[in-house]
This record gives C-alpha cells, sequence and structure tokens, in this order.
C-alpha cells in the first residue's frame, strides 16, 4: 500500500546545480525497529492500512512514497578548521518537503545508499549512529532545544564494513531544512550568483520571512544560532563537530555523531575522538559559532552591490554575536537557578567553577539544586554559595520546568546499541521512553539519572561513517 505524505518539494524547485537528482538505493530486508507515531501525525502523514512492512519498505528506500522527488543536495564546509570545497549529501536522499500545521518540514534518509557526493564511501550508515541520533534528537525535542528529529528507524538486513562488519540501518530525518553554512559556501567558492541568490531567497522565505534582504537575514542568523548554543550550554550538550557543514540555516541541532551530554562537569570536555585538540570542547561552542557564521556572511559578500561596505556592515553584525548569546545565556541559567531576571553571570559562573573544580555532575546539580551539596567535595564552599543564591528566593517551578533529571547518557547509549546489535531493541526501547520524559522521572527510572560507574564510563566517540 502506498503511504500518503502531503508532499510540496520547494527545494527541488530551486536551480538543479544545487543538488543531484537520483533515488535511494533499495536494501535486502528492511525491518521497522521504531516509529515516531506522534510526530507523523505532526506532519500529516496518513497511516490507516499501512502496517510496519510498508512503512520499513518505504523508509528504507525500496518504495518511493507518491509524491517524493529524492535528491542529495550539494554543500561544501569547513571542517575542523580546514576547507573542503566538496561535500555534499554522500549518504543521505531528501524525499521532499511536507507543510504541516506548524510548518515547513523536510523528510530525509540518512544511510540511504552512494551519491555523487560519497567521496569513497559506501553512502550507508550502521545500527549504533541511528539509534544514538534517534534518541539523542529526540530527547533534545523533549528537552525544548532546537533540533531535528527523527521519524522512523529501519534495519537493512545488510552489514556495513566499518572497522568489522556491523548491520545497517536508515535513519528517517525531518528538519526545519537541510541547508547549511556549506551550502553557501559551495557557491561561493564557485562563484554562482544565481545559486546564492535563489539559496537565499529560499532561506528568507522558508524560515525569516520578517528579513526584507541580505542584511536582515544575517542578523536574524546570529540570533538565532546565539539562543541555539546557549541551548546546548544549559543542558551539558557537546556537539562534538561545529564544522560550517553541520551549521544548520535553520538554527536547528543537526547531525549527532561524535556528541555527547557530559556527566562530571568541566568546560574543556570533549569527547570527539578526531577532535584531538578540543576545537569543539563545551566552552569553545560559542566562539565556535561566531567563526562559522563569519564564514556564512562571507558567502553572502557577493550578492551585495558595494562590497566593501557589506564586509564592514557585515563584520559589525557578526560581532553583536556575544551580546546575543550573553543574553540567551543569562535567560537558560537564570531559568536554571529560578531566577527569571538573572543580569550577571556571575552567581552560575561561580556554581560552575565549583562543579568544575570538584568534577560534579551538571545535570544532577542542576536537577537537585536545593540538595546538591553531597555532588562537591567542598561541601563548605557549596554551602556558601547556596546560602546567598537561596537568599535570592529562587521560584522553584521555573526550575523544575528548565532541568532535565535525566539525558540520555553516553554509557546509557553505549548499552543500548550493543544489546541491539545482538538483536535486543529492549534497552533501547526503554532508553528512549525515558529520554523523551526529561523532567518526569519515575521512581523506577532512578537509575538512568546516575553517572556512570568507572567500568561503564565512555570517554570517546566516533561519527560511524
Amino acid at each position: 500500500m502506498t503511504l500518503s505524505i502531503p508532499f510540496d518539494n520547494s527545494y527541488a524547485r530551486l536551480p538543479g546545480q544545487l543538488f543531484t537528482r537520483l533515488d535511494p538505493t533499495p536494501v535486502a530486508e528492511p525491518r521497522l525497529i521504531a516509529w515516531n507515531h506522534a510526530l507523523a501525525s505532526e506532519l500529516g502523514i496518513d497511516l490507516p492500512g499501512v502496517d510496519e512492512s510498508s512503512l520499513a519498505r518505504h523508509f528504507s528506500g525500496n518504495d518511493v512514497p507518491s509524491g517524493a522527488q529524492p535528491l542529495a543536495q550539494a554543500y561544501a564546509g569547513h571542517q575542523f578548521g580546514q576547507w573542503n570545497p566538496q561535500l555534499g549529501d554522500g549518504r543521505a536522499i531528501l524525499l521532499g518537503e511536507v507543510q504541516a500545521p506548524s510548518g515547513r518540514f523536510d523528510i530525509q534518509l540518512k544511510g540511504a545508499g552512494r551519491t555523487p557526493y560519497s567521496r569513497m564511501g559506501d553512502g550507508r550508515a550502521w545500527l549504533g549512529p541511528v539509534l544514538r541520533e534517534y534518541v539523542m534528537s529526540e530527547a533534545m525535542h523533549a528537552m525544548g532545544i532546537p533540533t531535528t528529529r527523527a521519524l522512523a528507524a529501519v534495519s537493512t538486513g545488510e552489514n556495513v564494513l566499518r572497522e568489522a562488519p556491523l548491520p545497517g540501518a536508515i535513519l528517517t530525518r525531518v528538519a526545519k531544512s537541510h541547508v547549511r553554512v556549506g551550502t553557501f559556501q559551495f557557491f561561493a567558492a564557485r562563484a554562482d550568483t544565481e545559486a546564492l541568490q535563489a539559496l537565499a531567497d529560499h532561506v528568507i522565505a522558508r524560515h525569516y520571512p520578517d528579513a526584507k534582504n541580505i542584511t536582515q537575514l544575517l542578523e536574524k542568523v546570529v540570533e538565532a544560532q546565539a539562543d541555539l548554543i546557549a541551548s546546548w550550554m544549559s543542558v551539558g550538550f557537546i556537539h562534538g563537530v561545529m564544522n560550517t557543514d553541520n551549521m544548520s540555516l535553520a538554527a536547528e541541532t543537526i547531525d549527532y555523531g561524535p556528541c555527547a551530554f557530559m556527566d562530571a562537569y568541566h568546560p574543556k570536555m570533549v569527547f570527539s575522538s578526531i577532535d584531538q585538540f578540543g576545537r569543539y570542547a563545551y566552552a569553545n561552542q560559542p566562539q565556535i559559532a561566531v567563526w562559522n557564521i563569519a564564514q556564512f556572511a562571507s558567502a553572502l559578500i557577493p550578492l551585495m552591490e558595494d562590497t566593501d561596505a557589506a564586509v564592514e556592515e557585515f563584520t559589525e553584525i557578526v560581532n553583536r554575536f556575544p551580546d546575543h548569546y550573553q543574553q540567551a545565556w543569562l535567560a537558560r541559567f537564570g531559568a536554571k537557578l529560578g531566577l527569571p531576571q538573572l543580569e550577571d553571570p556571575a552567581l552560575a559562573e561561580e556554581l560552575l567553577s565549583l562543579m568544575a573544580r570538584d568534577g560534579a555532575d551538571f545535570t544532577n546539580v542542576f536537577a537537585n539544586l536545593p540538595d546538591a551539596r553531597d555532588e562537591f567535595i567542598d561541601r563548605d564552599a557549596f554551602d556558601d554559595w547556596a546560602a546567598r543564591w537561596q537568599a535570592l528566593g529562587p521560584d522553584e517551578a521555573l526550575m523544575a520546568r528548565s532541568n532535565p533529571q535525566v539525558v540520555p547518557r553516553l554509557h546509557r547509549i553505549e548499552q543500548s546499541i550493543e544489546a541491539a546489535v545482538s538483536g535486543d531493541f529492549a534497552p533501547f526501547k526503554r532508553l528512549l521512553k525515558i529520554a523523551t520524559q526529561p523532567f518526569d522521572l519515575k521512581e523506577e527510572d532512578a537509575a538512568y539519572s546516575r553517572p556512570p560507574a568507572e567500568e561503564e564510563r565512555v570517554t570517546r566517540t566516533f561519527c560511524g561513517t
């Protein structure tokens, strides 16, 4: 039975150099692992009469849904600061877009086979990164952080070769769009102003309709990215691979490769096995965002009549990022402390310094702040801080809404992946259920809020490509 999806594919109507049209590569034996019923309903996807095997065929790419116009997008990017002029969707196929009551969304298959942008890769994904992104993205959404979403996970019945043969899988990713800083860089590097203008018009119409021109687009992007990064910082999230090709112009968290939520807090924390020098460490994320936005601003310059004046104006706009970020950071951390009018970062920064010095758990300190002294080695120092904080009259209801009691900790994700590789998906499904109710931890699930034991600790993450 053909699945009913209300496609309306605006990206496919843009100039042809922005993408390559091609269908997903079929897989041997698709089986449905997970299906996000709530998200499907939000997108207006009609399910009557559609069984699991049909969903598996449609969201593996074996059956292309009616109305889809599959394509792979072109983009470039700076990867760990090094320019790569030719990237693009090397293992992803955009099926199309849906216009839902809450907005327009892309539906993309990740791990759908080789494309012209695969760069010698196999175009596939293995099971581990698919399950990780499913849990992480849905947990972030549940915490109110802008993010891509997971609609489906499907096993392929085929192995992919990484360090060893591993079971293959495909993720269906939903996003406000997949346009990146690197998409603009791709066409700026080629002096293709036709594509650049079409892309800018598309992003303005789709994401920033209040922007009247290119300058205002840049201003909107600066503000939106500042708020996004502040939201990451407020939950101890480390993206791990903030390359310009992983910075969404829709200001959503995209690409959950070597990412993690911190256990013990430290501003220099890094998990990515690739990030040898800590470029994308927790505390560096705001300044990397500025660097990435500066690359976006540079890619917009060819669209301006007076390029010298534009460089000066764009530099001033990009340099406003720290002010926007500080305002967003104060709002986020003020709410975590129950202080809606926090105007001075010193109180929050002092607590973070105590946490870093004593290796206190990021999530648990904030989730249990009135009773968090046992998280600290120097309890007298915490007591002194807590007395000054309590004197400000924190709003407990605000704190409860702002501090997740549980996040999908790295060791739990790895345990669920290990079980799934052996054919047991129960740990993944339980973790997903708990992680998507982060402010309502049940007593029977309390173990999921505990940091890893020494033998459970995971210190390195991998992209899985």
